[in-house]
């Protein structure tokens, strides 16, 4: 494979004059992806106000894809590859993954449709999403799934949601999301590193794509890429490297303020973001195949995995 052109232009940063970018490839239904949130989320507390933080969908799933021939098969064997992942990430699992997501781009139009409503739906949005496939094990591969997931979400204007997912300038960032996710840069071609994820690109069957998920950090003192599911060092380690000049530093915050910002917190969430293993008393806890997640009361309201439970 021929690497990206070193010389196409590259953002530097957030204003091209010093300040830290964080370019974050990522999936609704990834699951290295999803167990990577915890140390996205210390990330963003970490830099906030410091870095702008720009997220592409890389649609691991597409329409185009051709179906399985046994489907059940094909669900069988990604439910055992989501709890193989889930061993390195201590992230929850289904109990019963239903089926695989025929696609993930209604989630990533939904997603990204959601940033038009601020920082915190979009995040809302997207760990709502995350969740039907690994909580619930119903993947939102659908644009009425998606909705019927969403339903409810506080903070988040669904029904306009449901209208701009469609719009062609959302339908046309999430297509330039998809060519970037499949033009890595230098740096992430050249990714070497021990572990699952031992390289910085995937083979696609038209070409190559970041592995999923990929940081890429630029800033005055540089570029680096951080594909795959790295530790919360790596990633610090590399802002460091693109801005040295800052002292990256994050306080721990309580678990009630944790639960209350995030409205959902897994295991490794709860430990990253507070140094604690004890929930607050008001969390709803909800058992999965991988350990427990835990949900504001106002999520567990709306949450589909309750709703189901209760149907």
């Amino acid at each position: 494979m021929t690497p990206a052109s070193p010389d196409r232009p590259r953002s530097t940063g957030a204003d091209g004059g010093g300040a830290v970018e964080i370019v974050e490839y990522t999936d609704p239904a990834c699951p290295w992806a999803w167990g990577s949130e915890p140390a996205f989320r210390h990330l963003r507390a970490l830099t906030a106000g410091r870095a702008r933080w720009r997220r592409v969908f890389g649609i691991l799933f597409d329409d185009g894809d051709d179906p399985a021939p046994d489907p059940a098969a094909e669900t069988a064997w990604y439910s055992r590859y989501i709890a193989d992942i889930a061993r390195h990430t201590r992230a929850p699992y289904a109990h019963r993954l239903r089926w695989v997501a025929a696609t993930s781009r209604p989630a990533s139009l939904a997603a990204k449709a959601a940033e038009r409503q601020g920082a915190i739906a979009a995040e809302r949005v997207l760990r709502r999403l995350r969740e039907t496939t690994f909580v619930l094990g119903t993947p939102a591969d659908t644009a009425e799934r998606v909705l019927d997931a969403l339903a409810g979400l506080d903070g988040v204007d669904v029904g306009r949601l449901g209208t701009e997912m469609g719009e062609p300038s959302v339908v046309a960032a999430v297509r330039q999301d998809h060519a970037e996710a499949r033009d890595p840069i230098p740096e992430a071609y050249a990714f070497r590193a021990p572990g699952p994820h031992g390289t910085g690109v995937k083979e696609t069957d038209d070409g190559v794509r970041y592995a999923l998920p990929t940081l890429v950090f630029s800033g005055p003192g540089g570029r680096v890429a951080a594909p795959g599911w790295r530790s919360l060092a790596e990633y610090t380690a590399a802002l460091r490297t693109v801005a040295p000049g800052h002292l990256w530093q994050a306080a721990l915050t309580g678990p009630e303020e944790a639960l209350a910002e995030h409205r959902s917190l897994t295991g490794p969430d709860l430990s990253l973001l507070t140094g604690r293993t004890t929930p607050p008393p008001a969390a709803v806890q909800v058992e999965t195949a991988g350990g427990p997640l835990w949900l504001h009361p106002d999520e567990a309201a709306t949450h589909p995995v309750l709703a189901a439970r209760q149907g």
